[in-house]
């Protein structure tokens, strides 16, 4: 990229030549870092609007903080690009969530400035009180800073964070990053009371007459001034309740005037204690198209910035969210106890459309997975139709939930695990390849994976209508292209289903898999099962199968261990049934971001790795279909 453009920006190669530069060049270089990281996103596609609304932000932390000495945690990570470009890879940047290139998100081995591994919100304040604690342990001087967003502060575990914080009185400095967002529009009632003090005439008259009041005083009265200044106005705005868990308040202020946050937290900076620092941003700030629409452009593929994003005019077969989506508002009409849960997730689950036609019957939890699962029980115990719409990736986070308010009390929730699988982009944090294992040791769980598009619709149909509770985990984006049908249809519940009869070898597929096995199984003229039903298996079809085949491979986009293929060698080792077992799945290892095929590829799952591993594993002997063309 040429850097021209950017000529403060370019002699930038980590945070200590930004504390080279004097104070009145850091407007300029916020400008020159804004249009940067919009062309660069523009060119490779990836988080854009959270980023542009954290540029002034993450330069004055960087100016005032001597990073990565200091410890600088962010939480979730999307606003993490401006840090990732001043701290050593603006010359990668435009190949973020590439597989060669940088992470969407901060990562431990990237780089000493990405001090905690993200990707799930809510952590920040954790962690960072973790490294406060083990910094005054050593009684070295190292400051800690943790930055979380006001969409963040909506999950538990940043409360639980701040009311640790405030008990044990780390040297602790938070950041509240508060534009309003989320992902989706932020809910309840904290980031309403935020809105409302914010919005209010008191503060603003008070914020006017205390400006003009500093203008008159000599330097080093009015920067003392302005420090009590923000302390007073926590007496205005939400400051009481951080007050009151044992935190200095300080702000709110404004986030994208570089100068006084780097004021301000110069000040903070050498206090000591556990202190909060209320910021007001926009989020896609500079950027007006994505400041008017920062949902749209929280995530991008690549763009051209003067035109905007263009929705395609070719229309083009549903995607597993749209066809959740459809059924969802199809079923609504028809049973008036369903409800709609995402938490925070209304876009990305497919929610939209259900929460214009039946406001009344949806209900966005924020960042609260905890939360959302036991809601969702509650409704049921009062013979409701709880149907949770959530990644198979944040499912992760009510577990506990799960187990023991869920499916210990056998309630009929249905969970419709979107993302399941590989994710592509945003990588190790945001992929599904745990459900099955993690939701198969669980009793009174019924577990489905449709293998296309219309299978999808009727297993949510068919875990609607279970008197316990059901998954149906589908993957992102599209599928083989099977067309929907639009009656509302069950499946006989643990019922596999033999998509093609062949010889010697059996391949059971769950999911996503059963297209892959069938194009491979034509090659080696091999029985392939869409296997449906993860919970309860087919044990019927399994023997009938096991009884003709000598070898027997299992294929699932989910880890081996525990998973799927686990289940049917328990099934056969019950029966007492010896054959050769092939479990085609993903490795015991993370992988990492990168383009859904590539990664694909990368584990072996593709058809090409599919049938690579299922010869190697047969012999050629085995293999005649093959051996012959």
């Amino acid at each position: 990229m040429d850097m021209s453009a950017y000529p403060l920006l370019e002699g930038i190669d980590e945070p200590a030549h930004l504390r080279e530069l004097p104070q009145g060049q850091l407007p300029r270089l916020t400008e020159q870092l804004r249009d940067f990281l919009l062309e660069s996103v523009a060119r490779s596609g990836g988080h854009l609007a959270a980023g542009l609304g954290a540029v002034e932000l993450t330069v004055a932390l960087h100016y005032v903080l001597n990073t990565p000495y200091d410890r600088l945690v962010w939480d979730v990570g999307h606003q993490c690009y401006p840090h990732k470009i001043l701290t050593g890879r603006r010359r990668e940047i435009s190949r973020v969530r590439k597989i060669d290139g940088p992470a969407g998100f901060p990562v431990r081995d990237e780089s000493p400035y990405d001090t905690f591994g993200v990707g799930h919100s809510s952590t920040a304040i954790s962690a960072a009180l973790g490294m406060a604690l083990a910094s005054r342990n050593r009684g070295d001087q190292r400051k800690t800073c943790a930055v979380i967003g006001d969409g963040g502060l909506t999950a538990g575990e940043a409360f639980e964070a701040l009311n640790h914080a405030g008990d044990v009185r780390p040297d602790l400095l938070v950041v509240l990053n508060d534009n309003e967002m989320s992902i989706s529009e932020n809910v309840g009632a904290l980031n309403k009371t935020f809105a409302r003090l914010l919005a209010g005439g008191v503060y603003g008259n008070f914020r006017a007459e205390a400006k003009n009041m500093l203008e008159h005083m000599p330097t080093p009265m009015r920067e003392f001034a302005k420090l009590a200044e923000e302390h007073v106005k926590g007496m205005l705005v939400p400051g009481t309740f951080f007050e009151e868990l044992g935190f200095q308040y300080f702000g709110p202020v404004d986030g994208h005037d570089v100068d006084e946050l780097v004021t301000v937290l110069g000040r903070l900076r050498e206090m000591d204690g556990p202190r909060i620092l209320h910021c007001v941003t926009r989020k896609g700030k500079g950027y007006a198209k994505a400041e008017a629409n920062p949902i749209a452009y929280h995530g991008v593929k690549a763009f051209d910035p003067a035109a905007g994003l263009k929705s395609s005019a070719e229309p083009a077969p549903p995607t597993y969210t749209e066809v959740f989506s459809d059924w969802l508002c199809d079923m609504a009409e028809q049973e008036p106890r369903l409800w709609g849960i995402t938490p925070a997730m209304r876009e990305g689950s497919g929610l939209v459309e259900f929460a214009r036609r039946f406001p009344d019957r949806y209900l966005d939890t924020a960042i609260a997975e905890q939360h959302a699962v036991t809601l969702a029980g509650g409704l049921a115990c009062e013979g409701e139709k709880p149907v949770l719409a959530i990644y198979s990736t944040f499912l992760q986070r009510g577990y506990d939930q799960l187990i023991h308010d869920i499916a210990l009390q056998n309630l009929p929730v249905l969970f419709a695990l979107d993302r399941a699988g590989l994710v592509g982009a945003d990588g190790a944090t945001h992929h599904g390849v745990f459900d099955f294992s993690y939701m198969r040791c669980l009793p009174n769980l019924t577990i489905m994976a449709p293998a296309d598009e219309r299978e999808c619709r009727q297993m949510l149909s068919t875990g609607l209508s279970l008197d316990g509770p059901a998954s149906v985990r589908y993957p992102r984006g599209k599928g083989p292209g099977a067309v929907p049908d639009q009656s509302l249809e069950t499946l006989p519940v643990g019922r596999a289903e033999i998509r093609r009869e062949g010889r010697d070898v059996a391949l059971l597929a769950f999911g996503t898999m059963v297209a892959p096995a069938e194009a491979v199984a034509a090659e080696i003229d091999a029985t392939v099962v869409n296997m449906r039903f993860v919970k309860p298996l087919d044990e019927a079809c399994i023997r009938e199968i096991a009884e003709r085949h000598e070898r027997i491979i299992t294929l699932e986009e989910n880890v081996t261990a525990g998973g799927a293929g686990a289940g049917v060698a328990e099934a056969l080792a019950a029966m007492r049934l010896e054959r050769e077992l092939l479990h085609i799945g993903l490795p015991d290892s993370f992988v990492h971001h990168g383009e859904r095929d590539e990664q694909l590829e990368l584990v072996g799952l593709d058809t090409a790795g599919v049938r690579d591993r299922i010869v190697a594993w047969l012999g050629r002997e085995v293999v005649s279909p093959v051996s012959s063309q």
